[in-house]
């Protein structure tokens, strides 16, 4: 067990503020950087490589949080857009009407996804990874 990778706190932080900011019967608004790979939103809305996205469930259908990406369906003007948010684009979450909520550090960023496959190093052989250095408690 102590080799399981340790998980994102921050999908969790996210559907936890969702629901507590829903339960207070107020709006839940995302900020989201939508400079980041795999952000897909209607880009005429992006203000400063920025946006912000109303996600109650009056606003959006098929919302989704999920451990990986929020995803829902929302009307921006007077079109329908699907959106899909990687989690590490998030950048916070708030209630529209306080303005009460959290902000992520880098911290609660997802943690890097390892390579799918070996990376070559200039002398052409394959690179040779080496685990990270653990400590011990010794008695």
């Amino acid at each position: 067990m102590a080799d399981a990778p340790i998980r994102s706190r921050r999908p969790y932080l996210i559907r936890a503020m969702h629901e507590w900011i829903s339960d207070s019967d107020q709006t839940p608004h995302i900020v989201v950087d939508a400079s980041l790979p795999g952000v897909e939103v209607p880009q005429q809305y992006v203000q400063g490589g920025k946006i912000i996205l109303n996600v109650s469930h009056s606003a959006t259908s098929n919302l989704s949080l999920g451990n990986d990406v929020v995803r829902f369906r929302a009307r921006f003007g007077a079109a329908t857009h699907d959106v899909l948010v990687p989690v590490g684009a998030v950048l916070g979450i708030y209630a529209r009407e306080t303005g009460q909520g959290m902000i992520f550090s880098e911290a609660d960023a997802p943690p890097p996804q390892p390579p799918t496959a070996p990376t070559e190093t200039p002398a052409g052989g394959p690179e040779v990874k080496r685990a990270k250095p653990t400590l011990k408690v010794v008695k």
